[in-house]
């Protein structure tokens, strides 16, 4: 579920008194997602998005997320755009919560990716980094590694309800990674959340990216990481090396990555793992039962990081050592 917000016909309509779309002619509630109230709209001008940001969205990032999408629009970016009243504004406020308007992007999220969408992904992956690079904002990641201990802290003792001895097994890869983490790898604004659900393909093409509220200045590299996890899985849980391969090569056809970064990727992945297995760990003990948040079981990056605690180069993801830059 992803309406938390219930607005009425005369409030939108009333809403949109701002914005230069004419006339309101239908406008329902979008399921998917799980941090914003999404609504679908159709105005005299066209097919729109309505988003309401929720109090788990910060509202001070708010103009980093909407600024972040024009910018890369502007450079070429399929994204959805925001719209901005006749005043010149992209946020406004309805029913208590603030809200923006996006332009309509075509195309639907794949449940099955092959290869090819994992390449035409990390191609696109990299085009937005690129894109980026001169963007005015910044915005620090607020679930970097100096927060996951925290939050791995804030679980309590109920951590091993999980898995016997879960804790324990968290508390000695976290210090793993705070011993080992790449400090010097190239950074730049990350997409942090680039998950099949945020990804649009149109007749087998990518059409564009959505969902940009956790992006943040960050590893480029780790973004890439993120990539691997989500993306490179199969549903019994074994790794896809074509599927890496692809995500990879398409990331390296357009940027390519230096020797340190392809040596980091098993820690990236690893961290990578880490922060997804915590936030949901967290929600599952934490989230009361029929809250609006919707929970997911950890166990999956439980069983992501082992495999990734295994890999031993970035040639097991199916890269090619030998291609990197020095």
């Amino acid at each position: 579920m992803a309406v938390y917000t219930d607005i009425s016909e005369i409030q939108l309509a009333d809403f949109l008194t701002d914005y230069g779309l004419g006339a309101l002619l239908s406008y329902k509630g979008i399921a998917e997602g799980v941090e914003n109230s999404n609504f679908l709209l159709r105005t005299e001008a066209g097919t729109f998005i309505l988003t309401l940001y929720e109090k788990r969205v910060n509202r001070d990032d708010l103009p980093f997320f909407v600024g972040l999408m024009e910018h890369l629009a502007e450079r070429g970016i399929s994204c959805p755009l925001p719209v901005h009243t006749k005043a010149g504004e992209a946020l406004g406020e309805l029913a208590g919560r603030p809200g923006a308007i996006f332009t309509f992007l075509e195309g639907m999220w794949t449940r099955r990716p092959t290869a090819d969408h994992c390449r035409a992904v990390g191609r696109a992956m990299a085009g937005m980094h690129a894109a980026a690079g001169d963007f005015g904002l910044r915005r620090e990641n607020g679930l970097s590694l100096g927060e996951w201990r925290p939050l791995f802290e804030s679980c309590g003792d109920r951590v091993d309800e999980i898995e016997p001895g879960l804790a324990a097994a968290i508390d000695e890869e976290l210090a793993f990674l705070e011993a080992n983490w790449p400090a010097d790898l190239p950074d730049g604004i990350i997409h942090a959340d680039l998950f099949p659900d945020n990804v649009f393909f149109l007749a087998g093409e990518l059409s564009g990216l959505i969902d940009f509220y956790f992006a943040c200045n960050d590893l480029l590299a780790y973004d890439l990481a993120i990539g691997l996890c989500a993306w490179c899985f199969e549903a019994d849980g074994s790794f896809n090396v074509t599927k890496g391969r692809g995500l990879i090569e398409g990331y390296a056809s357009v940027r390519p990555l230096s020797a340190a970064e392809v040596a980091a990727l098993p820690i990236l992945c690893r961290g990578a793992s880490m922060r997804f297995m915590l936030t949901r760990l967290y929600d599952w003990l934490n989230v009361p039962e029929g809250s609006f948040v919707t929970k997911k079981d950890p166990r999956e990056y439980l069983r992501k990081l082992r495999f990734h605690r295994a890999v031993a180069s970035a040639a097991e993801y199916g890269f090619d050592i030998d291609r990197v830059t020095q």
